[in-house]
């Protein structure tokens, strides 16, 4: 079936269409979105947000138009969005030492031309993302669903009421219950770790 009838089937409300899409483009999106940023950290991210936009954005879509160069616009968009945010942290933290009175230039120049994380820091950080995907699994759907969307894809509550068709009263109980609920597991699941 080509991207016209899927696009369409999706647009009628059909998600296993959407799912033929995911799979039929997801290894050329993640290719080009590796080659794009260069941190590893990030193309997980903006792959994620790239089909979410793509599922979102189901009543949105001209089904004339193919959907491969507008996917990887979606996608070059979101790497170029995720890029200027880590620019501008960068550029603070950078900013903030050369405010600082305590800082000599050597400071700074160190700090330049200084990789400060050490060789376990990237394995704890790999610990820790699997430890909060195993968390979020024990999580039930509508839970996880609205954590996703407010944490990790950092929707307003506008929008999320709209993405799931809840108002936004909902959307704050709901976030508030998928908080409190995470935290439980997480120190459930950190004092198992502790004990083993």
């Amino acid at each position: 079936m080509d991207d016209t009838k899927l696009l369409k089937r999706y647009a009628a409300g059909e998600e296993d269409a959407f799912q033929e899409l995911m799979v039929r483009y997801r290894d050329s999106v993640y290719a080009f979105l590796r080659r794009f940023i260069s941190r590893s950290d990030l193309v997980e991210d903006v792959f994620q947000e790239t089909f979410l936009q793509l599922f979102v954005s189901r009543d949105t879509f001209d089904v004339s138009r193919p959907l491969r160069p507008w996917l990887f616009t979606i996608a070059a968009n979101k790497a170029k969005d995720a890029l200027r945010r880590l620019q501008r942290t960068e550029a603070t933290q950078l900013g903030n030492m050369f405010e600082s009175e305590e800082s000599t230039i050597d400071d700074v120049l160190n700090a330049l031309d200084h990789d400060p994380r050490m060789p376990y820091d990237d394995l704890i950080r790999d610990e820790r993302a699997e430890s909060v995907k195993r968390t979020l699994a024990r999580m039930p759907d509508k839970l996880r669903e609205i954590i996703l969307l407010a944490y990790f894809h950092k929707f307003s509550y506008a929008e999320i009421a709209g993405i799931l068709g809840i108002p936004i009263g909902t959307v704050k109980s709901r976030l508030h219950t998928a908080v409190a609920r995470f935290a439980d597991h997480w120190q459930s699941s950190m004092l198992c770790e502790a004990t083993n």
